[in-house]
């Protein structure tokens, strides 16, 4: 089944394919003049440079800004690292996601969905965001670390500031970067002594969590410093979650937009992961990924000097024609789908397998409990900033029960 046809009044979203259409149009590689950075936008070209960290580094300290507070977050972002760094933190984490342990999950995650959905039972209408997108990941993280889940909305705030864009223009630049970093240090420093309060309990007291794993476990012979977890559990704690409800936010959109999506994942409901890929390289969350040349390279025929910034594109290289057939067509049985949005080599996204889990248990629970979802009126969607993070702040639905 495919669709191209879209229902309801149009939303910012909508703008997101045309612009990722121009930056293809322009070439597989370009030169913004304005920002001072380069674009790749290609499948071919942006798997390449994902799969190369020698070349391009994931690094950005050589010519990013400085603030104090994130260079002491950044000390356990092993997102920013390049091996041999990145693989020690990497090795630990990947620990506590194997395919094993996130299935086991199921059951928890199943158990999550019913409450929040039975404490909206008396009604017919509710922010989709507010009641299952945002609390559903961050109930599941905090409980794999080991932290008080009560606390969630002050994660909640913590990503609104670090994700929100609110200072941001529509696309990022050095000058817009030193603003947010600015204007987020107050936050990362609240999280950084929240997590360090969090370690010292968990030293006193260790549990079965993630965290008090860490604060015992050894990559050849080295144990983590505080300050390396601090880093490591705040990023878990943050992007450990935003994922996941960008991802339920877009899919329910995504669904209520093209017609008949819905009605044939209730027919078929085996069909449910492979329509959340199909969401995934639709609307990827996070649709841009920065890179720095650690050397001068060529590149789609032009030179590229070393401590250079590169955008490579996930979201124009999900839709390049030549990978993908019909790429502007949302079809939700999409198969194989070799969509970009999870990243690609070392820095595969840890959590994917998490993260489809907790999108297939909702959606799929969400389906059997309300036989019609429908978003009433886009006027009252509110969206997220595209140049950060492509998804909504709050999505209030309409549904009706057996």
């Amino acid at each position: 089944m495919t669709s191209t046809q879209l229902t309801g009044a149009e939303s910012p979203l909508d703008a997101l394919p045309g612009r990722w259409r121009s930056l293809r149009d322009a070439g597989p590689v370009t030169y913004d003049e304005e920002r001072r950075q380069w674009h790749v936008v290609d499948h071919q070209g942006v798997a390449a440079i994902l799969s190369d960290p020698a070349t391009y580094s994931s690094d950005m300290t050589p010519i990013a800004p400085t603030q104090e507070d994130f260079e002491t977050f950044t000390q356990g972002n092993f997102v920013g690292m390049d091996p041999p760094e990145h693989r020690k933190l990497r090795t630990l984490v990947s620990q506590a996601f194997t395919p094993r342990v996130v299935h086991g999950l199921a059951p928890r995650i199943e158990a999550i969905c019913a409450r929040l959905f039975d404490g909206v039972a008396d009604r017919d209408r509710f922010d989709l965001v507010d009641t299952l997108a945002y609390p559903l990941p961050i109930i599941v993280i905090a409980e794999l670390l080991g932290v008080p889940a009560e606390d969630h909305r002050l994660f909640q705030e913590w990503a609104a500031t670090l994700f929100g864009g609110d200072q941001l223009g529509d696309s990022l630049d050095m000058a817009d970067l030193e603003r947010a970093l600015e204007a987020i240090a107050p936050t990362v420093r609240e999280m950084n002594g929240y997590v360090l309060d969090h370690i010292r309990r968990r030293r006193a007291d260790p549990g079965d969590d993630l965290t008090s794993r860490l604060l015992s476990a050894e990559v050849d012979g080295t144990r983590l410093e505080d300050q390396e977890i601090v880093g490591f559990v705040a990023l878990l704690l943050v992007a450990g979650h935003i994922t996941t409800t960008a991802l339920l936010g877009n899919a329910v959109v995504t669904f209520d937009r093209h017609p008949g999506t819905l009605a044939a994942l209730r027919q078929d409901p085996a069909r449910v992961p492979v329509a959340v890929e199909e969401v995934l390289r639709w609307l990827p969350p996070f649709p841009e990924l920065g890179r720095r040349t650690t050397r001068t390279v060529e590149l789609g025929g032009h030179e590229i000097p070393a401590d250079t910034l590169l955008m490579v594109h996930l979201g124009a290289a999900n839709r390049d024609p030549s990978r993908f057939t019909s790429p502007d067509v949302f079809d939700p049985a999409r198969d194989p789908n070799p969509h970009l949005t999870f990243g690609h080599g070392i820095h595969f996204c840890f959590g994917a397998p998490l993260a489809r889990l907790e999108a297939r248990i909702a959606l799929q629970m969400m389906m059997d409990r309300f036989p019609t979802i429908a978003v009433p009126s886009y006027d009252d969607v509110t969206y997220q900033n595209p140049a950060v993070i492509v998804g909504v702040r709050h999505l209030p639905i309409v549904v009706t029960r057996p």
